[in-house]
C-alpha cells in the first residue's frame, strides 16, 4: 500500500520513457497520462457547464465559474478591454484548467515509478515533460500571433514589428529584435513551468524515499507546496500570454489615438 506514496529506492528520471508504439509513433507516459488528464478535464467541465445558473451554483461548479470569471477579469486587466477578454476567454481559460489539473494530477499517488509497464512508469505529469511544456508555450505564442494578427490587421501587425520607415536601417533591426524576443518568451513560458514541476517532483521523491514507511507524512509538506505551485504556474502562464498579446495589439490603440 505504501509503495503508491513512496518508492522503495530513489529512482528520478526527467525525460519520458516510451510505454508503447503505434506504427513508427511512441507514445510516452507523459503523453499517455496527458490523455487521461483531458479527458478527466473535459468531463468535469461539461458537468461544471450543465450545473451553472444565473441563480448561483455550489460545489465544484461554483469553483469553475469563479475560475473562468478569474481568468476574465485577469486577462481584461492585461489587455484593458473586457469585451476582448470576453472575446477570447474560452482559450486561455482552457490554458488555464488544463494546465492547473494537470499540475495537480501529478500529485496523486500511484504517478510516478511506483506503477510501472513494461518496467517504466505508467504515469508521468504531463507538464514535467519538458516536450510538453514548450509544445503548449508553442501553441500559447501561435495563437496570440493569430489573434494580433486578426485584430490588428496585416499592416498593424507588421507595424508591432517594423514600426519606423522602411527606408531606415534600424527598423529592420528593430524588428529582427522583436522576432528573436517572441522566440526568447516561447523559450521561458516553457522552461518556467517544466522547471517548477519538475523540481517539485524530484523534491517529494527524494524526502518520501528517505523516510520509508513515513514518506507520505514527510512528503506532504511539499506535496501541499506544490498544490500552491501548481496554481500559480497555470496562473502565470495565462497572464505571460494575455501579456504578450497586450503587447502585440498596443500598437493599435496608439494609431486609433493618433486619428
Amino acid at each position: 500500500m505504501f509503495s503508491l506514496f513512496a518508492a522503495e529506492e530513489l529512482k528520478v528520471v526527467i525525460a519520458p520513457e516510451t510505454l508503447f508504439t503505434i506504427g513508427s509513433y511512441q507514445i510516452t507516459n507523459s503523453m499517455f497520462y496527458g490523455w487521461i488528464c483531458s479527458v478527466v478535464i473535459i468531463v468535469l467541465l461539461y458537468r461544471a457547464r450543465t450545473r451553472i445558473t444565473l441563480a448561483g451554483t455550489k460545489g465544484f461548479s461554483q469553483l469553475v465559474d469563479a475560475g473562468a470569471e478569474f481568468i476574465v477579469d485577469t486577462v481584461s486587466n492585461s489587455l484593458g478591454s473586457r469585451k476582448l477578454a470576453l472575446k477570447y476567454a474560452p482559450l486561455f481559460a482552457s490554458l488555464f484548467f488544463f494546465i492547473l489539473i494537470s499540475n495537480w494530477f501529478g500529485l496523486i499517488p500511484g504517478v510516478g515509478h511506483s506503477v510501472q509497464y513494461n518496467h517504466v512508469a505508467l504515469f508521468r505529469p504531463f507538464t514535467a515533460d519538458l516536450n510538453a511544456t514548450l509544445a503548449m508555450a508553442l501553441f500559447g505564442m501561435v495563437v496570440v500571433q493569430i489573434i494580433a494578427l486578426k485584430e490588428s490587421g496585416l499592416r498593424g501587425y507588421s507595424k508591432h514589428y517594423f514600426p519606423g520607415k522602411l527606408t531606415n536601417p534600424a527598423t529592420y533591426l528593430i524588428g529582427a529584435f522583436e522576432i528573436f524576443s517572441e522566440f526568447t518568451r516561447l523559450l521561458t513560458l516553457g522552461l518556467r513551468l517544466f522547471f517548477n514541476v519538475a523540481i517539485g517532483e524530484v523534491l517529494i521523491s527524494v524526502f518520501a524515499t528517505l523516510a520509508g514507511y513515513a514518506g507520505p507524512l514527510a512528503a506532504l509538506p511539499f506535496t501541499l507546496l506544490e498544490l500552491f505551485v501548481g496554481l500559480l504556474q497555470a496562473f502565470i502562464f495565462v497572464v505571460l500570454c494575455a501579456s504578450y498579446l497586450s503587447l502585440a495589439i498596443s500598437h493599435q490603440e496608439h494609431t486609433e489615438e493618433a486619428a
